[in-house]
This record gives C-alpha cells, sequence and structure tokens, in this order.
C-alpha cells in the first residue's frame, strides 16, 4: 500500500505542473497588442448600410498619381455607394475623419454627390488623366525610410459622369499603413451619418525570392 500510494502522489504532482503550464500558455495569448488588434487580412473594402444607403468595398487606395499616403501628404477613399430607396434622392454632405481634412469632389458636371433613387455611384480611384507611375525612374523612397510607390491605381467606371466623384484626404496627421483599418464617417443629408472601419488596399506585390525563401504557393506566383 505504502508503493501504491508514493505512485499516486507523483502523478497528481505530474498532472498539477501540466495544469500549471498549459495555465501559463494560455495567460502568454490571452491579450492583444494595441498595433495589431485593428490589423485585418489583405482582403476588399468595408460595407456599411445606413437607412436606405448602401456603402460597398469602402477602402484607401494603394499609393499612387500623388497619394503616398504618409504623414503630412494625401490619400484617397474608393467605394461604390447605393441608393436602394425608390422614391427619394439623397446627398453625400461630407466625409470626415481624424486622419485629416476629407474634400469630396462631385462628379463632372454636379455641384454635390447625389444620389438619385436606386442609382449606384462608384466614387474614382485615381484623379482624371492620371498617368500610370513610370518605376524606372521612380526613387527607392521618399528619403524618410517609405517605399516608393510601385502600382498607380487606374480610374474606376461609374453610371453618374465620365469623371467620377473624388474623396481626398489631405494633411494627414499619421502615416496610412496597410493592415491596418481606420474610422471615416460618411455624412448623407436624409439618411443619416454611418461610420465605416475602412482598411487600406496592400495591391498586388510581387514576391520577393531570397535563398531562404520556399516554394511559392499555387496561385500566388513569384512574380509572373
Amino acid at each position: 500500500m505504502t508503493a501504491l500510494n508514493a505512485v499516486n502522489r507523483r502523478m497528481v504532482a505530474v498532472a498539477a505542473l501540466a495544469a500549471s503550464a498549459a495555465l501559463t500558455l494560455t495567460g502568454c495569448s490571452a491579450g492583444q497588442i494595441s498595433q495589431t488588434a485593428d490589423q485585418v487580412a489583405a482582403v476588399n473594402g468595408n460595407s456599411a448600410d445606413v437607412e436606405k444607403i448602401a456603402l460597398r468595398n469602402v477602402h484607401i487606395v494603394f499609393p499612387g498619381n500623388g497619394y503616398t499616403n504618409v504623414k503630412g501628404e494625401k490619400a484617397l477613399i474608393a467605394l461604390s455607394i447605393v441608393n436602394l430607396s425608390e422614391t427619394v434622392t439623397d446627398e453625400l454632405t461630407s466625409v470626415d475623419t481624424e486622419l485629416g481634412p476629407v474634400k469630396v469632389t462631385p462628379p463632372t458636371g454636379q455641384t454635390a454627390l447625389v444620389l438619385k433613387p436606386q442609382q449606384s455611384v462608384l466614387t474614382a480611384t485615381a484623379p482624371a488623366g492620371a498617368a500610370a507611375t513610370d518605376d524606372s525612374h521612380a526613387p527607392d523612397s521618399h528619403g524618410d525610410g517609405h517605399a516608393a510607390p510601385t502600382t498607380a491605381p487606374k480610374p474606376a467606371t461609374g453610371d453618374t459622369a465620365a469623371t467620377p466623384a473624388l474623396i481626398e484626404i489631405s494633411g494627414l496627421t499619421k502615416d496610412i499603413t496597410p493592415g491596418l483599418t481606420y474610422k471615416v464617417r460618411f455624412n448623407f443629408k436624409n439618411n443619416g451619418t454611418v461610420v465605416v472601419d475602412v482598411p487600406v488596399d496592400a495591391a498586388d506585390t510581387e514576391r520577393k525570392v531570397t535563398d531562404k525563401s520556399g516554394p511559392a504557393e499555387e496561385g500566388h506566383g513569384g512574380g509572373h
């Protein structure tokens, strides 16, 4: 009986140590680092609804055509706005964010960004007449540690005008970083206000291959 008691005591001690280790590991992974708490995968833009207005694919455009997304400079917001009402016209009166002042430029020929009943409006992903970035003459960086843009966004096509609306943030209060979301408030004349957590377009970047790189996943070729 003495030998059995000794074995039982050892088994209890081992079980206690295992439980303690499990609790320690759980505690280490329970918290969230504030910088990564708002991070999202590189996916399409966000969506939101306010009354009869639907916002789709809301995102901050990848740098290009004068939009650098770095502190003190400019960024561009792109999205699709749908007026689901069958009878009531609405208007995007303003957009605001802590990232900086926002300017809404209506489509060509309009004095305001008006949304007619059952109308879908796409905002531009580049200013009118913007040319593609020439990478062969682009500097390696902006001189402040930020890589120069390698991809220029192309204008979106909408059903409102040849030149779509522009939503621009100027005088950025901070760098805009792919993988994070930023709160942007859209204010409509009739349907009210909605706040959207807006992600950043990470664009399509080539896979950098080194002697330490493993094989590329199928469907994610190394720059072909």
